[in-house]
């Protein structure tokens, strides 16, 4: 037994001066040039500040090593996209580096009534300096305080084009409260009345239905707050032929 002690001290004592002479090394070679990041691959992004937010996130990541990624820097050097929700790493060594990015998708953009324009993500968060151009317009009378959108009408009409399909998001003009409650005026379109924030898949999936169909497209509205229902009214006549004269 004594010699078994004796054997198992000296097998601690030697790996304890081994990390000792070996630590030295580990901490030059985390910053070496040896494992200097050579190779940026970014993902996840798309929009028109994609391009910019990739090459933020190149430059900094090429000043990084595969020993020593810096989530935090990488965070930092596009703090001015709050669109960037987070990111996630991985390494491919000696030299590649992979950044995943985890972004908000802006759904909607808030004008205020002195004109200000903020595009907002689908739960309710606003991505102040965000590009608005081609998204669905909900007025509101002042531009909200704080990161995110509290309860109200304006977080339900967010989460109501959250639940569109993008086809036909792309297709809503402005998201408003009328005395049919929710909707939307459409691109080329009858306008969709939705009624409350309830089943609105079920209400997006019946507009997709009837707005498919060629005779929808004289209607002025589709009324959808009972989606196994919709009806499609306010038809303009087709103007006749006229009469040839005698």
């Amino acid at each position: 037994m004594a010699s078994f002690a004796r054997r198992r001290t000296r097998v601690v004592l030697g790996v304890a001066l081994l990390l000792v002479v070996l630590a030295p090394f580990a901490l030059w070679l985390r910053d070496s040039s040896l494992v200097r990041v050579q190779r940026v691959s970014v993902h996840g992004v798309v929009g028109p500040e994609a391009k910019q937010i990739r090459r933020a996130l190149r430059d900094e990541g090429m000043d990084m090593t595969t020993l020593n990624v810096r989530e935090d820097a990488l965070l930092s050097a596009v703090g001015q996209y709050p669109v960037v929700r987070s990111v996630r790493t991985e390494t491919d060594f000696p030299h590649g580096l992979r950044i995943v990015v985890n972004a908000y998708e802006p759904v909607a953009a808030l004008r205020a009534a002195g004109g200000g324009v903020t595009a907002v993500a689908a739960d309710g968060t606003l991505l102040r300096g965000t590009i608005t151009r081609d998204l669905p317009i909900v007025g509101v009378r002042s531009t909200p305080a704080g990161d995110r959108l509290g309860r109200g009408q304006t977080l339900a009409a967010i989460r109501l084009l959250a639940a569109a399909p993008r086809a036909l998001r792309s297709r809503v003009d402005r998201v408003y409260h009328g005395p049919r409650g929710l909707a939307t005026t459409m691109a080329d379109g009858p306008k969709l009345y939705f009624g409350d924030s309830a089943r609105l898949d079920a209400k997006w999936g019946a507009a997709a239905l009837v707005l498919a169909q060629r005779t929808s497209r004289a209607a002025s509205y589709v009324d959808l707050r009972v989606p196994e229902r919709p009806v499609a009214g306010g038809m303009q006549p087709r103007p006749e032929n006229p009469e040839s004269q005698l």
